[in-house]
């Protein structure tokens, strides 16, 4: 019997696309940096990643985000001293292509398969129970979410499979999500949560246990309003035109100073000094902008930088219910992980953009969360405002 080898091929931002046979994919590493096929199960080294000189445009198959989100390096320009923020070359994102009707498969049903690779990748301490969550967007694409926990800090502060999912979704410019398989039903918060996407009852999901003979399967996907009949969401509210999460923000955020490195009114325990410390913060502003924050009018962006110049951003994702909104110190935490980034202690620095005097300050619990998950990032605040 032959080999079932399925090749792969680098699109765009870290994501991959896959060609060969479809029956079901095996993650490795960091969220698909290699992607096998586990009937027959096979080596990593059976994959050939190809070169960018091997793309062509034949690829009729599903991407998946090896890289989920795009990734910036703080890069030395020629004259002395100055730095800027560049993408990398992989950083413009492929166009999806769709799945080949001749199969008779589809997207959704690819979603359930992925499940059991999505959940080794959680990281839980505290609980040892793993979660994975997989999901569709609109574009075709499909994205992974796993629950993180943060040992020495009260449990309210992790981040729920479904959560790292959304913010997959929002980092990758996803407006809505289609359907989600998860490896266990989803919690309250989570189910919460997700209202505050657009048509949120119409999202189709399927539980999809693996490894865990106490739970059955469903049988099918349906629709989200059957785990949340009468919903409390954001029509309860805000009005009809104000964009919820997902779908793009811009909320109008400028520094306070000319440059936020020269802010010495903010909170500083080192990171303050250089260009690279501004183009840092000014990737916090940027996650700031893209806040979802309706509910406070208080958004807020944080951007960290690892020891190689690479940046991950997160933004401050509010829920109408208040309680499982998600603070941008763990979407930008998420942002790391899913971007193939090791330990918490690879962080170098960390910027928190908020407004100066706002209602809900993130500051105290963002210098606390940093801290511990990495004792020698320096972190820093710069202050905001609107307009």
């Amino acid at each position: 019997m032959p080999r079932a080898v399925a090749t792969v091929d680098e699109v765009g931002w870290g994501a991959f696309a896959l060609r060969g046979p479809t029956n079901s994919f095996d993650f490795s590493n960091t969220l698909a940096h290699r992607i096998a096929l586990s009937e027959p199960r096979q080596s990593s080294r059976a994959l050939r990643r190809e070169s960018p000189a091997r793309r062509s445009g034949s690829i009729t198959s599903i991407e998946l985000p090896g890289n989920p989100f795009p990734t910036t390096k703080l890069r030395r320009r020629t004259r002395p001293g100055s730095w800027t923020r560049r993408p990398d070359s992989s950083s413009k994102p492929a166009r999806p292509r769709p799945w080949p009707r001749t199969r008779g498969l589809a997207l959704t049903d690819l979603l359930p398969t992925l499940v059991g690779a999505a959940k080794p990748l959680a990281r839980t301490p505290i609980s040892r129970y793993h979660v994975g969550a997989v999901g569709l967007g609109p574009s075709g694409r499909i994205f992974l979410g796993v629950n993180l926990e943060f040992p020495g800090l009260p449990l309210h502060h992790s981040v729920h499979a479904e959560q790292f999912l959304a913010t997959n979704l929002a980092l990758h410019r996803e407006r809505r999500l289609l359907a989600f398989a998860v490896s266990s039903t989803p919690c309250g918060h989570c189910r919460q949560f997700f209202q505050e996407i657009r048509d949120a009852p119409e999202i189709q999901i399927r539980v999809f246990p693996v490894d865990d003979p106490d739970q059955e399967p469903d049988p099918a996907f349906g629709p989200l309003s059957r785990l949340l009949p009468r919903r409390f969401g954001p029509d309860d509210l805000l009005d009809k035109e104000v964009p919820l999460l997902l779908e793009p923000h811009h909320n109008g955020l400028t520094f306070l100073t000319r440059s936020p490195n020269r802010d010495r009114k903010s909170s500083c325990n080192g990171f303050c000094d250089g260009p690279e410390a501004d183009e840092l913060a000014a990737a916090a502003l940027e996650a700031a902008n893209e806040s979802h924050a309706p509910y406070s009018k208080c958004p807020s962006g944080v951007a960290i930088v690892d020891r190689e110049g690479k940046v991950y951003k997160g933004s401050y994702a509010e829920s109408a219910a208040y309680n499982p909104s998600l603070g941008p110190v763990q979407a930008a935490l998420v942002a790391y992980v899913a971007g193939g980034g090791g330990g918490y202690d690879g962080i170098a620095g960390a910027v928190l953009v908020e407004k100066e005097g706002a209602v809900v300050r993130q500051e105290h619990t963002a210098r606390l969360l940093v801290g511990l998950v990495s004792p020698k990032c320096d972190f820093r605040v710069v202050h905001c405002r609107s307009g």
